[in-house]
């Protein structure tokens, strides 16, 4: 009824009680089973399916109660780079593993039951499959009650095949956790003052209640409809009256992290690189990865590696990266957080060219993080010098080395000697 629209022939699409009728059930089977998610019961045992590819990993957790299979959960994730070399058996076996991490609250101290289509598994839990990886995570999963595992065919297996095949994109993990006690005080994030000057270091702001943050909001409208747009040609004249409107003292948006706006507008409007990207956006404002709003030149950048929207980057000249890089990392709030945590606290909101290179140079050369992250690893060892003989065969030494990969005669092993 509601599909006409779709069809090369489409006609006039007309709403009536039919198309109505059809998009209420519709949405009944989206809450209804078999769709609708059921807390296990803990009388009947439960099946966890699994299946791999080489691009990601599936799994449900299913339970059959009086002969009707109701749907507990559903994982898939995407493999590494590093997991896509894996042999099938290791990657069958990663994939039960990643399941199990997962679904714990559900699998813990209930019986379980897997159905796995890679059949050299179905023995893992009684006996080792010759393979340090799989035996590993057979070791992992002994404080789990799992009765059996059962071969099941690949044409059967359809669902988790589906989820291994189709793998959505996982956001990265969250820079402050609940167990660090910040993202409830600042909302995920320490709030920085708002002026960034080049010559002097960034000062931190206290926590933005909600009148300072609604006095902010109107501040930043009231400077939106004031600043002076920068998509005609940069000259002389514009450049006088960016500098006038910055004269003011900074103000604290959000918008962008809290820095003063006007700031960056002005360093932009210096630029000699970014006034030759302002004038090439507009001279084909459809192509490229800029964008021109409010004065300011964004960097656009999809969201993940399979997304279609696009997030707008705030472009930071080089002369000011070096301050933002301090605001971030070096001061009190920042809280002096590695490489990793660092750039997953600037990529959704700050863009400029080598920007993992710049966070990675800056955080090397941090003279608190060198002095008080001292590293963890044992030291190498030294070899220990072999005093020279006096004379033939008074020293004799034998070593060997393996096993390595099978050579046509069957050789595995390098015996050495001297």
């Amino acid at each position: 009824s509601v599909t006409n629209l779709t069809k090369p022939n489409r006609k006039k699409f007309v709403w009536g009680p039919p198309q109505r009728g059809a998009f209420l059930q519709l949405k009944q089977l989206l809450i209804n089973q078999p769709l609708f998610l059921q807390f296990p019961h803990d009388d009947y045992p439960i099946i966890l399916t699994t299946d791999a590819s080489k691009i990601g990993l599936g799994g449900t957790l299913q339970q059959v109660i009086n002969g009707e299979t109701k749907n507990l959960h559903y994982h898939f994730q995407i493999t590494s780079v590093i997991e896509r070399r894996y042999d099938p058996i290791e990657l069958e076996a990663l994939t039960i593993w990643a399941c199990f991490r997962r679904m714990r609250s559900y699998l813990l101290g209930r019986s379980i039951i897997i159905y796995t289509d890679h059949c050299p598994l179905c023995n893992m839990m009684n006996k080792s499959v010759k393979n340090r990886r799989v035996d590993r995570i057979s070791m992992l999963l002994q404080e789990y009650n799992i009765e059996k595992i059962i071969h099941i065919k690949g044409q059967h297996n359809c669902l988790a095949d589906y989820l291994s095949r189709n793998p959505i994109q996982s956001e990265p993990e969250e820079i402050f956790e609940e167990d660090y006690g910040i993202s409830t005080l600042f909302n995920g994030e320490p709030p920085v003052l708002a002026s960034v000057s080049v010559d002097t270091h960034p000062v931190i702001g206290a926590v933005v209640t909600r009148s300072m943050k609604k006095q902010s909001f109107q501040q930043t409208t009231e400077l939106d409809k004031s600043s002076s747009s920068i998509e005609k040609e940069i000259d002389s004249s514009s450049l006088e009256q960016i500098k006038k409107s910055s004269s003011h003292s900074p103000i604290t948006l959000d918008t962008c992290n809290q820095f003063d706006i006007k700031q960056i507008k002005l360093e932009q409007a210096k630029d000699f690189i970014i006034r030759k990207k302002v004038k090439e956006f507009q001279q084909n404002p459809i192509r490229g990865s800029f964008v021109l709003h409010d004065g300011l030149l964004y960097k656009l950048m999809p969201m993940n590696l399979r997304s279609i929207t696009k997030l707008k980057l705030i472009y930071i000249l080089s002369s000011m990266v070096n301050s933002l890089l301090k605001a971030y990392h070096s001061d009190p709030l920042g809280g002096h957080f590695g490489i990793r945590r660092t750039y997953y606290k600037l990529k959704n909101k700050y863009w400029w060219p080598t920007m993992n290179q710049s966070i990675a140079q800056f955080i090397k050369s941090c003279l608190p993080c060198q002095q008080y992250n001292v590293s963890r690893l044992k030291k190498p060892g030294l070899l220990c010098p072999i005093e020279t003989t006096a004379g033939p065969f008074q020293l004799v030494c034998i070593d060997y080395c393996g096993p390595f990969k099978r050579t046509p005669r069957e050789n595995q092993y390098f015996f050495m000697h001297y």
